[in-house]
């Protein structure tokens, strides 16, 4: 018998870009529901001891059991035990499975935690049954089991809540990591549920064209609408069966694609506010990398108006990561959708914002990376003017930053290759760093890759600090004509200080 069942799961997300599937933890799981009912759990210590000595609950009271909704107000009045499987034969198992299921359609308010111990025990108790019994079911279930296990799910798990998303203290500016996760008080029975949704979907048993009538469009909008939950580990469970159902269920796959796509745009263009978008992008990066080459159009839709758009919002540190892996991924598979990415990103470039600029550029390094010359020149204009930027940005990490790239040899090698159109946009940016910065390790970086350049290309380096000194002396008169214009303002208002007429100061002839 199952002893326990899943433990408490992490807050934070470690997804990295080579697990491109559902994190490892929850695979990791449910590659060990199909296997057995060994899993265990840290907030459950009692087992199945022994079965509960209950005699059979009668039509009456199954049809009190059937589609019973509690909010903890109104219990059946005989909510007792079932006999264990063990204890009937094995011709009888498959109605006691029915009527376990059946009684477990009740569901308890678990914000008192001194109402109904007991009936809630024997329901947590039934379902440990009833995971064990699927997980080690060896007949194909029937339509009439598989309807009455989805109306189980769906009593138990689809439910109404008003969340309070993280990316609201987003805006006030509190440490998300260290902000302790809402927890639903019904876990215990809703963990266990999902457990069963979980097995009873990897089950050999399961028939998927026959499960298909029941866990339909409507049951999957709805379990998506779930991924909003501000409980950490029902999102873990969801992102692992969504997973399942897209694998199992090839018939659901269109629609479960456009299903997210539309939560993405509701939440980039009219709330900025959902809780399961690193989940859901973390099911679409295993998604993304079974992919056939060609990509559809369809698929390069979905980069172009959904996933680099996802880069507005303020909220991109909650899912940046899994966000970068997905598009890296589609430059991966085809390496001319580099320019795309690269364009999108500077249009979405987050100029007021140095702790989103340093994630724009920690996902460039890697979407160049896997970039090719062509892509690269297509781009490197604009692309430099931005970095630019960053290299003279006074909040050293991004300064930072972008001097890091240099030390990607597959950037610095195109970068050398393109010396003559990258080193102009650059290097006024890399000579006010070295005069000026206020930051020693950007300044020493600085003068790395100056030195790179001049090592690389003498001739050109100097024609780039010869034009350089010129612009400086340039705008060096400019700043002295502006001075002195202001200067005579001052002083024509001073004397017309009484005076209500207007002050008419002519510029000075321009050379």
């Amino acid at each position: 018998m199952i002893k326990q069942i899943l433990g408490k799961i992490p807050r934070k997300h470690s997804k990295s870009a080579a697990d491109p599937s559902p994190s490892a933890s929850s695979l990791a799981t449910s590659k060990k529901s199909e296997g057995g009912s060994k899993r265990l759990s840290n907030t459950v210590n009692e087992s199945i001891s022994a079965p509960y000595s209950v005699s059979n609950i009668g039509n009456n009271q199954e049809n009190k059991f059937k589609n019973s909704r509690s909010n903890g107000n109104s219990i059946p009045s005989s909510y007792e035990a079932l006999p264990s499987f063990r204890d009937v034969p094995s011709s009888e198992k498959q109605q006691l499975f029915i009527k376990k299921v059946k009684m477990c359609c009740v569901v308890f308010d678990f914000t008192d935690p001194t109402k109904h111990l007991k009936e809630r025990e024997i329901k947590r108790q039934t379902l440990l049954e009833l995971v064990e019994y699927v997980t080690s079911a060896n007949g194909k279930f029937t339509e009439i089991v598989m309807q009455e296990i989805v109306k189980m799910i769906s009593a138990n798990i689809f439910r109404v809540f008003t969340p309070q998303p993280r990316e609201n203290k987003l805006l006030d500016g509190l440490d998300l990591e260290d902000e302790e996760p809402a927890m639903d008080p019904a876990w215990p029975h809703l963990q266990i549920v999902y457990e069963f949704l979980l097995r009873f979907i990897t089950s050999p048993e399961t028939d998927a064209k026959i499960a298909k009538r029941y866990i339909d469009h409507s049951f999957v909008l709805k379990l998506l609408d779930l991924f909003d939950s501000e409980d950490p580990r029902e999102r873990e469970y969801l992102k692992t069966i969504l997973h399942r159902i897209y694998g199992k269920f090839m018939v659901h796959r269109p629609f479960i694609r456009k299903a997210i796509n539309n939560i993405f745009y509701y939440f980039i263009f009219e709330t900025e506010r959902h809780n399961g978008i690193a989940e859901f992008l973390e099911v679409l990066g295993s998604i993304i990398n079974g992919f056939a080459l060609p990509l559809k159009e369809e698929h390069k839709l979905f980069l172009v108006r959904t996933l680099i758009p996802l880069h507005k919002p303020k909220c991109l540190a909650m899912y940046h990561q899994q966000l970068s892996y997905c598009i890296t991924q589609f430059v991966e598979k085809d390496c001319k959708l580099a320019d795309i990415v690269i364009r999108g990103l500077i249009k979405y470039w987050p100029v007021t914002n140095s702790s989103k600029e340093v994630l724009f550029l920690n996902e460039l390094e890697e979407v160049l990376e896997a970039t090719q010359a062509p892509e690269f020149q297509r781009c490197m204009v604009p692309l430099f003017q931005r970095i630019a930027s960053c290299l003279n940005s006074l909040h050293f990490q991004v300064a930072e930053r972008a001097l890091f790239l240099w030390n990607n040899d597959h950037i610095e090698n195109l970068i050398k290759q393109n010396r003559k159109f990258i080193l102009p946009i650059i290097f006024p940016a890399l000579e006010r760093n070295a005069q000026h910065h206020w930051n020693q390790a950007v300044h020493s970086l600085t003068l790395n890759v100056r030195k790179l350049f001049y090592d690389l290309d003498p001739e050109l380096f100097k024609a780039c600090q010869v034009k350089f000194e010129e612009d400086e002396s340039k705008e060096k008169v400019v700043r002295e004509k502006r001075e002195v214009t202001w200067k005579r303002l001052e002083e024509l208002a001073a004397k017309n200080v009484t005076s209500n007429e207007a002050i008419l100061v002519h510029r000075p002839p321009s050379t």
